[in-house]
C-alpha cells in the first residue's frame, strides 16, 4: 500500500467513525437502538451528492470484523442456556435453515422466482437463511426481549452461520463445478466443518487459558485477547473448517475459565476496551449496510425502480413469513408428538412467544458479503446473470429485518404484553444471598483467629449483616474509622475471595445464570480494586 492509499484509507476509516458516533448519539438521545440508526443513517448518506462511495468488501468483513465480534459475542453466551436450548436452537440453525433453501428451490422450479434455476435458489437460500449474530447480540438486547428469546436468537445467529456457510459451499460447488454432492458427502462435509472448528476453538482456548494463568499483566492479557479470535479463526479457516464455530467454541470455552485466570484488574481493564472495540466494530458494520444501496441498485438494469422496490418487499415478506411458519409449525409439531404419542404432561407453547421468537430473526452483514462474495460466471464459462438478483434481495431482507422488525418489536412486545423476565433479577438476588452468608460464615470462622482486631471482624460481620438484611443490596455506611485500614484490606480481600468461590460454585451448580455471574463478578472486581488504591472506605464491597 503506497502513501496516498493509506492516506485514503485512514480518511475514510476516520468519516466512517465520525458518522458512528454522531448517529449513535442521536441513536441514544431518541432511545433507539443504534444499529438500527447506523443503517437508516447509512442509506441516507448513500444518497447525498459527493459522499464517497465505499464498497463492501468480502475480506474486509469475514477476516477484519467478523472474528473479533463473533468472539465478543461468544464471550456472552451463556452455556447454561445454551445447553437448555440446545433442541430449539439446533431445529433453528439447521432445520430453518434447509427448510428456507428447500422451499426457495422449490419456487425456482414453479417459475415463481424468475429467472432462477435450482442451482442459484441454493445459493440465494444459503445468503439469506441464516440471522447474523452481530445483528442479533447488538440489538435483540436492547429492545427488551425476554430473556429466553433474546438467549435463543443469539445461540441461534451463531450456531447457523455454520450451516449457512455450507449451504454456500455447497452452492459454490453446484455453480463452480455441475458437479451435485451425495446426501452422506453433506453430512460429512458438515461434520467436518463444525466438529472440526470446534475441536480447533477449543484447543485454542485450552492452550490460551493455561498461558493467561503465567501472566498478570493488563496490556499484555489485552493484547493476546485481540489476537486470540484471528488466530483461531485463520487457523480453523486454513484447515478447511468452519472459522465461525472455532472462535464460538473458543470464546465460550475461555468466558467460562476467565474466572480462574484472569485478575480482577485486568478483567475491569478488558472489559473496556472490548466494549470500546466492539462499539466502533458494529457501529461501522452497520453504517457500511446502508452505504451500499448505490452499488446494490447499479448491478440490476433491466428493471425500473419501481418493480424493483415491490419485488424486494415482497421476497422479504416471505422469508419472514417462512421462519413464523417454521416457528409455530415444528413447536406445535413436537408439542402434538410428546403431547398425544408419548403421553407427557407438557405445557403448551405460548403464540405470542413464539411470534416475537419469528420476529426476532434479524440478519446483517454477513448475508450481504455472502452475496458479494459470489462469482461473476458459472462453471461452462457463462456469466451468472442471477447474482446481481441475489446482492439485491440480500439487501432488501437485511434492511426489513433490521430496520423494520428491528422499529417495530418494541411495540410488538408491549402489545403481546411481554417484557424481559424476571427470572435473572431472582437468580441474581438470590447469588448475592448466598454470597453474603458465605461471607459471614467465613468472618464467624475467624472469630477464634487472633490474626485480626475484634473491633475488625465485628464492623466488617455488621457491615455484612446490614446488607443481608436489606436485600435488596443497600449501600452501607462507611466504615468510622482508618486506624487499621490495611489490617481491613486483609480482610476484606479474603471475605471477597470467599464470595467469587461461592459465585462459581452456584454457576457449575446451575443454579445462576452466565450473565449473573458477570454482574456480580464486576461488582466484587470493582470493589477488590477500590481496596488497592484505597478508596475502601467510600465503596460498597
Amino acid at each position: 500500500m503506497n502513501g496516498a492509499s493509506f492516506q485514503s484509507a485512514l480518511e475514510t476509516f476516520l468519516l466512517l467513525l465520525l458518522a458512528v458516533v454522531v448517529f449513535a448519539g442521536i441513536a441514544r438521545k431518541f432511545k433507539l437502538p443504534y444499529p438500527i440508526m447506523l443503517v437508516i443513517a447509512g442509506l441516507v448518506l448513500s444518497l447525498v451528492p459527493g459522499i464517497p462511495r465505499i464498497s463492501l468488501q468480502p475480506d474486509l468483513v469475514f477476516l477484519i470484523f467478523l472474528p473479533p465480534l463473533l468472539y465478543s459475542a461468544g464471550w456472552v453466551l451463556s452455556w447454561r442456556e445454551f445447553r437448555d436450548n440446545f433442541a430449539r436452537i439446533v431445529t433453528l440453525a439447521v432445520g430453518l435453515v434447509s427448510f428456507t433453501i428447500f422451499l426457495l428451490v422449490f419456487a425456482a422450479g414453479k417459475k415463481i422466482l424468475p429467472g432462477f434455476d435450482w442451482q442459484s435458489a441454493v445459493l440465494l437460500g444459503a445468503v439469506v437463511a441464516a440471522t447474523d449474530a452481530i445483528a442479533a447480540t447488538s440489538i435483540a438486547r436492547r429492545v427488551g426481549l425476554p430473556r429466553q428469546i433474546v438467549d435463543i436468537l443469539e445461540a441461534e445467529s451463531l450456531v447457523n452461520d455454520g450451516t449457512g456457510l455450507l449451504a454456500l459451499q455447497f452452492g459454490m460447488m453446484l455453480l463452480l463445478s455441475g458437479r451435485t454432492p451425495t446426501v452422506i458427502e453433506g453430512v460429512g462435509r458438515l461434520f467436518f466443518l463444525t466438529g472440526g472448528g470446534i475441536l480447533i476453538g477449543l484447543v485454542f482456548g485450552a492452550a490460551v487459558s493455561v498461558l493467561e494463568r503465567w501472566i498478570d499483566d493488563g496490556p499484555i492479557e489485552i493484547a493476546i485477547s485481540i489476537f486470540v479470535p484471528y488466530a483461531v479463526y485463520l487457523a480453523a479457516d486454513g484447515m478447511h473448517t468452519s472459522g465461525v464455530m472455532a472462535v464460538i467454541a473458543c470464546s465460550m470455552y475461555m468466558s467460562r475459565a476467565s474466572p480462574t485466570y484472569m485478575s480482577p484488574p485486568v478483567r475491569l481493564q478488558a472489559a473496556a476496551v472490548w466494549d470500546l472495540l466492539t462499539f466502533v466494530l458494529n457501529g461501522i458494520v452497520f453504517i457500511l449496510i446502508g452505504l451500499q444501496l448505490p452499488f446494490v441498485m447499479a448491478e440490476i438494469h433491466s428493471l425500473r425502480p419501481g418493480v424493483l422496490l415491490l419485488y424486494g418487499a415482497l421476497f422479504s415478506s416471505g422469508i419472514i413469513v417462512v421462519r413464523m411458519l417454521w416457528i409455530y409449525g415444528e413447536t406445535y409439531l413436537i408439542y402434538g408428538y410428546r403431547k398425544w404419542f408419548k403421553k407427557l404432561a407438557i405445557k403448551a407453547p405460548e403464540p405470542r412467544k413464539l411470534f416475537v421468537l419469528g420476529w426476532g430473526g434479524m440478519r446483517g452483514v454477513l448475508s450481504l458479503a455472502a452475496a458479494v462474495s459470489l462469482p461473476f460466471v458459472r462453471s461452462n464459462g457463462e456469466p451468472f446473470q442471477q447474482r446481481s438478483m441475489i446482492v439485491y434481495l440480500a439487501f432488501c431482507v437485511i434492511v426489513a429485518t433490521l430496520v423494520v422488525q428491528g422499529l417495530t418489536m418494541p411495540w410488538v412486545i408491549r402489545v403481546l404484553n411481554l417484557s424481559n423476565s424476571n427470572v435473572s433479577d431472582k437468580e441474581e438476588q438470590y447469588a448475592r444471598r448466598t454470597l453474603l452468608e458465605e461471607a459471614l460464615a467465613y468472618l464467624n470462622r475467624r472469630r477464634s483467629s487472633e490474626r485480626y482486631e475484634a473491633g475488625t471482624l465485628r464492623d466488617l460481620m455488621s457491615n455484612y449483616q446490614r446488607r443481608l438484611d436489606a436485600m435488596p443490596i443497600e449501600r452501607p455506611e462507611s466504615y468510622a474509622t482508618a486506624s487499621s485500614r490495611s489490617e481491613r484490606q486483609v480482610l476484606v480481600l479474603e471475605v471477597l475471595k470467599v464470595e467469587r468461590q461461592a459465585l462459581l460454585r452456584l454457576r457449575d451448580e446451575g443454579h445462576i445464570s452466565d450473565e449473573v455471574v458477570r454482574s456480580i463478578q464486576r461488582e466484587l472486581d470493582l470493589s477488590e480494586s477500590h481496596v488497592y488504591t484505597g478508596s475502601l472506605f467510600s465503596v460498597d464491597f
